[in-house]
Protein backbone atom coordinates (compact mmCIF):
# COMPACT_ATOMS: atom_id res chain seq x y z
CA UNK A 1 0.00 0.00 0.00
CA UNK A 2 3.27 2.04 0.06
CA UNK A 3 3.17 2.59 -3.79
CA UNK A 4 3.81 6.15 -4.12
CA UNK A 5 3.40 7.13 -1.22
CA UNK A 6 6.33 9.45 0.02
CA UNK A 7 4.76 10.76 3.97
CA UNK A 8 2.84 8.86 6.68
CA UNK A 9 0.47 11.02 8.41
CA UNK A 10 -0.46 10.30 11.92
CA UNK A 11 -3.46 11.35 14.17
CA UNK A 12 -2.11 10.94 17.78
CA UNK A 13 -5.04 10.21 20.55
CA UNK A 14 -6.85 6.80 20.19
CA UNK A 15 -3.53 5.97 17.22
CA UNK A 16 -0.49 6.46 18.55
CA UNK A 17 -1.40 7.07 22.09
CA UNK A 18 -4.26 5.18 24.03
CA UNK A 19 -5.31 8.64 25.61
CA UNK A 20 -8.77 8.54 25.39
CA UNK A 21 -9.43 7.10 29.14
CA UNK A 22 -7.37 10.22 30.38
CA UNK A 23 -9.79 12.33 28.19
CA UNK A 24 -12.54 10.70 30.78
CA UNK A 25 -10.71 11.28 33.68
CA UNK A 26 -10.25 14.92 33.06
CA UNK A 27 -13.83 15.62 31.75
CA UNK A 28 -15.45 14.07 35.08
CA UNK A 29 -13.36 15.92 37.36
CA UNK A 30 -13.65 18.84 35.99
CA UNK A 31 -17.44 18.53 35.97
CA UNK A 32 -17.14 17.13 39.70
CA UNK A 33 -15.05 20.08 40.69
CA UNK A 34 -18.09 22.42 39.86
CA UNK A 35 -20.71 20.28 41.74
CA UNK A 36 -21.86 19.16 38.20
CA UNK A 37 -23.44 15.80 37.69
CA UNK A 38 -22.31 14.05 35.32
CA UNK A 39 -24.60 12.69 33.09
CA UNK A 40 -24.57 9.16 31.74
CA UNK A 41 -24.44 9.68 28.10
CA UNK A 42 -21.84 12.37 28.29
CA UNK A 43 -19.73 10.90 26.37
CA UNK A 44 -21.83 9.28 23.80
CA UNK A 45 -23.00 13.23 23.07
CA UNK A 46 -19.70 14.54 22.84
CA UNK A 47 -18.24 15.54 19.61
CA UNK A 48 -15.08 13.13 18.44
CA UNK A 49 -11.70 14.47 16.96
CA UNK A 50 -13.15 17.74 16.58
CA UNK A 51 -10.36 19.59 18.68
CA UNK A 52 -10.52 21.34 21.90
CA UNK A 53 -12.43 24.31 21.88
CA UNK A 54 -15.56 22.62 19.55
CA UNK A 55 -15.38 20.53 22.83
CA UNK A 56 -15.10 23.53 25.47
CA UNK A 57 -18.15 25.52 23.56
CA UNK A 58 -20.07 22.29 23.93
CA UNK A 59 -19.66 22.01 27.92
CA UNK A 60 -19.83 25.97 28.16
CA UNK A 61 -23.48 24.97 26.57
CA UNK A 62 -24.32 22.39 28.08
CA UNK A 63 -23.52 22.78 31.53
CA UNK A 64 -23.67 26.27 31.35
CA UNK A 65 -20.41 27.34 32.82
CA UNK A 66 -19.85 30.72 33.43
CA UNK A 67 -15.84 30.29 31.95
CA UNK A 68 -14.91 31.42 28.44
CA UNK A 69 -13.44 29.03 26.40
CA UNK A 70 -9.84 29.53 26.80
CA UNK A 71 -10.23 29.14 30.20
CA UNK A 72 -11.53 25.68 30.01
CA UNK A 73 -9.14 24.86 27.38
CA UNK A 74 -6.40 25.80 29.97
CA UNK A 75 -7.45 24.17 32.80
CA UNK A 76 -8.12 20.66 30.84
CA UNK A 77 -4.45 21.05 29.45
CA UNK A 78 -3.12 21.13 33.27
CA UNK A 79 -5.36 18.50 34.19
CA UNK A 80 -3.62 16.43 31.40
CA UNK A 81 -0.66 17.38 31.04
CA UNK A 82 1.08 14.87 34.03
CA UNK A 83 -0.70 11.97 32.20
CA UNK A 84 0.28 12.32 28.90
CA UNK A 85 4.22 13.56 30.31
CA UNK A 86 4.07 9.40 30.92
CA UNK A 87 1.57 7.94 27.94
CA UNK A 88 3.41 5.07 25.89
CA UNK A 89 2.93 4.57 22.43
CA UNK A 90 0.07 1.73 22.04
CA UNK A 91 2.08 -1.52 20.84
CA UNK A 92 3.38 -2.03 17.34
CA UNK A 93 3.67 1.65 16.98
CA UNK A 94 7.39 2.67 17.79
CA UNK A 95 8.23 0.13 15.50
CA UNK A 96 6.43 0.56 11.83
CA UNK A 97 6.91 4.21 12.81
CA UNK A 98 11.09 3.43 12.80
CA UNK A 99 10.31 1.03 9.48
CA UNK A 100 8.83 3.73 7.89
CA UNK A 101 12.07 5.98 8.37
CA UNK A 102 14.30 3.70 7.08
CA UNK A 103 12.22 3.39 3.55
CA UNK A 104 12.96 7.41 3.88
CA UNK A 105 9.00 7.98 4.31
CA UNK A 106 8.73 11.13 5.87
CA UNK A 107 6.51 11.43 8.55
CA UNK A 108 4.28 13.88 10.04
CA UNK A 109 1.35 14.49 12.90
CA UNK A 110 -2.01 16.15 12.17
CA UNK A 111 -4.05 16.08 15.99
CA UNK A 112 -6.97 18.24 17.03
CA UNK A 113 -5.53 18.20 20.30
CA UNK A 114 -3.29 20.67 21.72
CA UNK A 115 0.81 21.78 21.61
CA UNK A 116 1.31 21.51 25.10
CA UNK A 117 -0.01 17.91 25.42
CA UNK A 118 1.21 16.87 21.50
CA UNK A 119 4.79 18.26 22.48
CA UNK A 120 4.49 16.46 25.69
CA UNK A 121 3.69 12.74 25.09
CA UNK A 122 6.45 12.75 21.67
CA UNK A 123 9.35 13.89 24.24
CA UNK A 124 8.44 11.71 26.45
CA UNK A 125 8.29 8.50 23.71
CA UNK A 126 12.05 10.75 22.23
CA UNK A 127 9.91 10.47 18.76
CA UNK A 128 9.37 14.07 18.68
CA UNK A 129 12.81 14.31 16.04
CA UNK A 130 11.66 11.68 14.11
CA UNK A 131 8.50 14.05 12.22
CA UNK A 132 8.88 16.71 10.22
CA UNK A 133 5.53 18.17 10.70
CA UNK A 134 3.13 18.00 14.11
CA UNK A 135 0.52 20.59 12.92
CA UNK A 136 -1.96 20.50 16.75
CA UNK A 137 -5.64 22.14 16.61
CA UNK A 138 -4.04 25.58 18.37
CA UNK A 139 -2.71 26.54 14.75
CA UNK A 140 -6.02 25.40 13.02
CA UNK A 141 -8.84 27.23 12.66
CA UNK A 142 -11.01 24.49 11.02
CA UNK A 143 -11.07 21.46 12.84
CA UNK A 144 -11.69 17.60 11.32
CA UNK A 145 -13.61 16.67 9.21
CA UNK A 146 -12.38 19.60 7.39
CA UNK A 147 -8.86 18.84 5.52
CA UNK A 148 -7.14 21.83 6.78
CA UNK A 149 -5.17 20.06 9.62
CA UNK A 150 -3.78 16.91 7.01
CA UNK A 151 -3.37 19.86 4.03
CA UNK A 152 -0.89 21.83 6.28
CA UNK A 153 0.71 18.68 7.20
CA UNK A 154 1.76 17.63 3.59
CA UNK A 155 2.46 21.50 2.68
CA UNK A 156 4.92 21.35 5.63
CA UNK A 157 6.46 17.92 4.51
CA UNK A 158 6.69 19.51 1.05
CA UNK A 159 4.35 16.29 -0.52
CA UNK A 160 1.41 16.27 -2.45
CA UNK A 161 -1.76 14.97 -0.86
CA UNK A 162 -1.94 11.98 -3.09
CA UNK A 163 1.25 11.11 -1.96
CA UNK A 164 0.18 10.74 1.68
CA UNK A 165 -1.11 7.88 3.29
CA UNK A 166 -2.75 9.11 6.60
CA UNK A 167 -3.47 6.55 9.81
CA UNK A 168 -6.63 7.79 11.84
CA UNK A 169 -8.91 6.56 14.62
CA UNK A 170 -12.48 8.63 14.50
CA UNK A 171 -14.89 8.86 11.64
CA UNK A 172 -14.27 12.88 11.01
CA UNK A 173 -10.85 12.26 11.00
CA UNK A 174 -11.39 9.64 8.33
CA UNK A 175 -13.21 12.72 6.23
CA UNK A 176 -10.95 15.13 7.05
CA UNK A 177 -8.18 12.70 5.21
CA UNK A 178 -10.04 12.11 2.37
CA UNK A 179 -11.38 15.59 2.30
CA UNK A 180 -7.52 16.37 1.67
CA UNK A 181 -7.46 14.15 -0.94
CA UNK A 182 -5.56 11.50 0.62
CA UNK A 183 -5.21 7.56 1.04
CA UNK A 184 -6.64 6.94 4.84
CA UNK A 185 -5.92 3.21 7.03
CA UNK A 186 -8.75 3.43 9.83
CA UNK A 187 -7.38 1.90 13.05
CA UNK A 188 -9.51 0.15 15.69
CA UNK A 189 -10.16 1.16 19.62
CA UNK A 190 -12.47 0.78 22.33
CA UNK A 191 -13.38 4.59 21.59
CA UNK A 192 -13.93 4.27 18.02
CA UNK A 193 -15.77 0.97 18.31
CA UNK A 194 -19.58 2.02 17.97
CA UNK A 195 -18.15 3.51 14.40
CA UNK A 196 -16.28 0.58 13.02
CA UNK A 197 -18.89 -0.41 10.11
CA UNK A 198 -18.39 3.65 9.19
CA UNK A 199 -14.66 3.38 9.31
CA UNK A 200 -14.55 0.26 7.22
CA UNK A 201 -17.00 1.94 4.32
CA UNK A 202 -15.68 5.15 4.68
CA UNK A 203 -11.46 4.23 4.68
CA UNK A 204 -9.44 2.92 2.22
CA UNK A 205 -8.55 0.02 4.80
CA UNK A 206 -9.53 -1.00 8.65
CA UNK A 207 -6.94 -2.45 11.11
CA UNK A 208 -7.28 -3.91 14.36
CA UNK A 209 -3.95 -3.40 15.37
CA UNK A 210 -0.34 -2.45 14.38
CA UNK A 211 0.70 -5.46 13.69
CA UNK A 212 -2.21 -5.95 10.91
CA UNK A 213 -0.84 -2.46 10.12
CA UNK A 214 2.44 -3.36 9.54
CA UNK A 215 1.63 -6.28 7.22
CA UNK A 216 -0.53 -4.17 5.19
CA UNK A 217 2.07 -1.98 4.41
CA UNK A 218 5.02 -3.69 4.24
Amino acid sequence: MLDNIKAVIFDLDGTLIDSMHVWDKVDIDFLQKRGKEVPEDLFSDLPSGDGLLPMAIYFKKKFDLPENTQTIIAEWNSMALDFYSSLDLIKGAENLLNKLLNKNIKLGIGTSNSEVLTEAVLKYNQIRDIFQSVVTGCSISRGKPFPDIYLTVASELDIPPENCLVVEDTVHGVEAAKNAGMKVIAIYNDYSKKDEEILKEKADAFIYNYSELDSLLF
